[in-house]
């Protein structure tokens, strides 16, 4: 029988008539049916079995052993952001499991579509407090789209066709499927069906035309409409869809942090991103819009500030996927239900062909100031030390189709902020968590899913310490992602936020760092250590043309802070330049 893809590419071929297989073969062969290459993982004793059949489809399955079970998830987040395919990660029971509830956390948070397979032990002693045993089921309900516990091996390959289908369809996210030990050793006559219906499980409404006329009715209306552009586009592959509607509406267009990305940076409609630390424009012209038009975004309060105040005087139409974030934080009065990459151009269909010259020229006016008082300073050459700002412009001159991967902290916002994007999936980071550590074992696994594109890494010296054993998975596995170290020293943006809301009381911020070229060539990296803006250039080149996985430590300014800033819990318009 040949089994067809459900979320990925490819998949494999078994003959109906092979003999009966173990629980554990048939977990690979579930995996290798999905179209599975890649997968992440650590082995223990709990899933040693499924490790033992991985044995003899090494040439179809690439495993990557990582260094802890927690960035295993990570690297398939990772690979999941830069291809748009389901992440597979597998571990043991106990601590192995355990460790997977961050990365599972931040994938539920940002909608990445993840299958993590835990072993268990054997379900004669479930509940007994075994060795390694833990009720992972209870342990992840909150941070997973959907578990299950596998208890018998003719259940395994049903549950995992369940798994892919449930974490990629609708509104993605991160999947659990835990395997007892008799489950994995148990024998089986192996079939596999991918899951393409549910009955109870229903991951789109239906698309209600009335809604789309009544959008298209307050988008020809508008005088001054504004499209707030999130994740969702990405994860639907809607950017086409985006590119018509903004064509066609003329309508300015801001974006989440997650929403990077999906519109190029150049767009001449494009007039950056809303938030926290987003751009001067936007957040001053949300008070004057007077409709707003969310595009896969769920309201963030890191993208709206205080919501009683975003839009304040605008109509709000919000188009979402997912029912449960459709009025819980910001009122819609239009509600358009359904995937963007299908209510998109139903409602470009409908609208008027309209230019919007004046109002896009007063967040021209409004960028200008952003320009002078704040980019400026941030990416000029001047002054003792090195800014970040600085290094993401001359990264992103000279990386021109790379994919970046931040960590959290500053970097983060500094490389959100001043690298430029000219196709889709070109960001990966964690947005609606916020993991320290995150983007080493990310930026691992985008490299491994997209190894014809380069893959840069911005980094702080606090992010990177967190995760660093992942520096030996690079070298085991050959993976040559570029790492653009920010080391001032300090946990940066805990830092700034001592600096501007608590006197300057720098409590337990400040780090006394390892050698890292000591630990860059522990992990056989290519090293490089920058500190004078005329030297800038010519490490960013050595790096792009390196071979292989290169480490660029760069001693940045200690006390530079992240503006424009909009203070925690006020609205989009108190925004700080300074």
């Amino acid at each position: 029988m040949a089994f067809s893809e459900t979320s990925n590419n490819s998949a494999t071929t078994f003959p109906k008539d092979l003999p009966r297989i173990s629980g554990a073969e048939a977990v690979i062969r579930s995996l290798l049916a999905e179209g599975v290459e890649t997968l992440f993982g650590y082995p223990g004793g709990a899933i040693i079995s499924v490790y033992d059949a991985l044995y003899d489809y090494r040439d179809r399955l690439n495993h990557i052993l990582v260094r802890h079970e927690q960035c295993a998830v990570h690297a398939a987040q990772g690979y999941a952001r830069a291809t748009g395919r389901t992440g597979v990660c597998m571990v043991t029971s106990g601590p192995g499991a355990t460790n997977t509830v961050t990365g599972l956390a931040d994938a539920m948070l940002d909608s990445t579509p993840i299958v993590l397979i835990t072993g268990q032990v054997s379900s004669s002693i479930l509940g007994t407090d075994a060795f390694q045993e833990i009720n992972f089921i209870e342990i992840t309900n909150s941070v997973s789209k959907w578990n299950c516990q596998v208890k018998r091996a003719e259940d395994i390959p049903e549950a995992i066709a369940r798994a892919f289908y449930i974490a990629s369809s609708g509104r993605p996210g991160p999947v659990v499927v835990d395997i007892t030990k008799d489950a994995q050793t148990g024998l089986l006559d192996f079939e596999y069906n991918p899951m393409k219906f549910i009955r109870s499980y229903m991951p789109e409404n239906d698309i209600d035309d009335t809604s789309i006329i009544e959008a298209a009715r307050l988008i020809n209306l508008a005088r001054k409409p504004m499209a707030l552009i999130g994740q969702g586009v990405i994860l639907g592959g809607a950017e086409k869809e985006l590119l018509d509607f903004i064509n066609k509406s003329g309508i300015p267009a801001t974006s989440t942090l997650m929403g990077l990305s999906a519109l190029p940076s150049d767009h001449p409609q494009y007039v950056g991103m809303m938030g926290m630390h987003g751009n001067y424009a936007p957040n001053i012209k949300n008070r004057d819009c007077d409709l707003l038009i969310a595009i896969g975004m769920r309201f963030d309060e890191r993208a709206t500030g205080k919501p009683e105040n975003f839009g304040i005087n605008a109509k709000i139409i919000h188009m979402e996927i997912d029912p449960a974030e459709v009025n819980k934080l910001i009122y819609a009065d239009v509600a358009v239900m359904g995937d963007v990459k299908k209510t998109l151009p139903l409602l470009t269909e409908k609208i008027a062909k309209k230019e919007h010259t004046a109002w896009i020229d007063e967040f021209r006016t409004c960028a200008n100031i952003e320009r002078e008082n704040v980019i400026e300073p941030a990416i000029e050459r001047r002054g003792e030390n090195l800014r970040m700002g600085e290094v993401v412009d001359a990264v992103s001159q000279q990386f021109d189709d790379a994919i970046i991967v931040t960590d959290v902290g500053q970097q983060q916002m500094f490389a959100s902020r001043y690298f430029n994007f000219k196709r889709s999936r070109s960001i990966i980071t964690s947005g609606g968590l916020g993991t320290m550590g995150y983007g080493l074992p990310a930026a691992i696994g985008a490299k491994i899913g997209m190894p014809e594109r380069e893959v840069c890494l911005f980094v702080g010296d606090g992010g990177l310490q967190m995760t660093s054993q992942e520096l030996g998975t690079m070298y085991q596995s050959e993976v040559g992602v570029k790492i653009v170290l920010m080391n001032n020293g300090y946990l940066g943006m805990v830092r700034q936020w001592q600096e501007l809301f608590y006197d300057r009381r720098y409590s337990f911020t400040e780090l006394v760092n390892p050698d890292f070229e000591l630990l860059a060539k522990a992990n056989h990296l290519q090293y490089r250590y920058v500190d004078k803006h005329e030297d800038l250039d010519d490490a960013v080149k050595e790096m792009r043309n390196a071979k292989g996985a290169f480490l660029l430590e760069v001693r940045v300014q200690k006390e530079e802070n992240v503006f424009p800033m909009v203070p925690a819990g006020q609205p989009l318009e108190n925004i700080r330049l300074e």
